[in-house]
């Protein structure tokens, strides 16, 4: 099989899967992860997908939204790893000692978790089963966990329950995660019936976006979070910087990192 056979196959992998990892490929074809990465790259130049680190997803059409694949949490981890990482450490920045923090599911402030595990004398919320048992490991952090329905993609709680756990709380910061952020719709999702971020986006005196800088411009089919509840974006440097003037002019703080 020559190299244009093989991308062409890997097109077709990614149209079947939506997901693409290096290792499966160089696997699969016999040849190495470096020539798996060339064709990924020159596929990525032409449009029909996107890379994040270890692998690939395609890139969606409106017409792909409805059959839109959520990608397992360990998947979504992966992708985008150092920017998220340097998200999670500017986050922190922002809370002090005796603060309270709501933490929503999601890679990004899984790594959040990571960081605040570090810190004493705060109070943390979340409806993500992942966070809470990195958040577990600190007994100088008061931890309150949503109950609910679990969502096994994502391991997290959703659903009335959850939603009502957040009753009469009041917290300092929400850092809340997206699929997709546009400056005029807000923070979107692909999932119907996500609404515990708007919960807790009531119970908190600052809302603060955390997304890597592939989320920009992705439009999904719910509106997660309006412009009007977002306090501040934390994203990574490769962001365009269009953006930034654009959420800025709405009185949203932008930080690139």
């Amino acid at each position: 099989m020559n190299a244009s056979e093989r991308r062409q196959q890997i097109v077709e992998l990614l149209n079947t899967k939506g997901t693409v990892l290096v290792s499966d490929l160089s696997g699969q074809y016999d040849v190495s992860e470096v020539t798996i990465r060339t064709d990924l790259r020159l596929l990525e130049k032409q449009g029909v997908l996107t890379r994040f680190h270890g692998g690939a997803t395609k890139i969606m059409s409106k017409g792909d939204l409805k059959s839109f694949k959520e990608l397992q949490l360990e998947e979504r981890y992966q992708r985008f790893i150092e920017a998220k990482k340097r998200i999670a450490i500017e986050a922190v920045k922002h809370v002090k000692e005796g603060d309270t923090i709501i933490l929503d599911s999601g890679s990004t402030t899984m790594l959040i978790a990571e960081e605040l595990v570090k810190l004493k004398h705060i109070t943390v919320i979340t409806n993500s089963l992942t966070s809470a048992f990195i958040l577990s490991d600190n007994s100088d952090i008061m931890l309150f966990m949503c109950g609910g329905t679990l969502r096994h993609k994502t391991r997290s709680f959703h659903g009335k329950i959850a939603e009502q756990s957040l009753d009469g709380i009041s917290a300092d910061i929400l850092f809340v995660g997206a699929d997709g952020i546009d400056p005029k719709r807000g923070i979107t999702t692909f999932n119907e019936g996500y609404t515990i971020s708007s919960v807790m986006a009531n119970a908190a005196r600052q809302v603060v976006a955390v997304l890597d800088s592939s989320k920009f411009g992705r439009n999904g089919i719910n509106i997660v979070l309006p412009l009007n509840k977002l306090s501040t974006i934390i994203t990574d440097t490769d962001v365009d910087n269009s953006y930034k003037q654009q959420f800025e002019e709405k009185g949203i703080g932008f930080i690139a990192v």
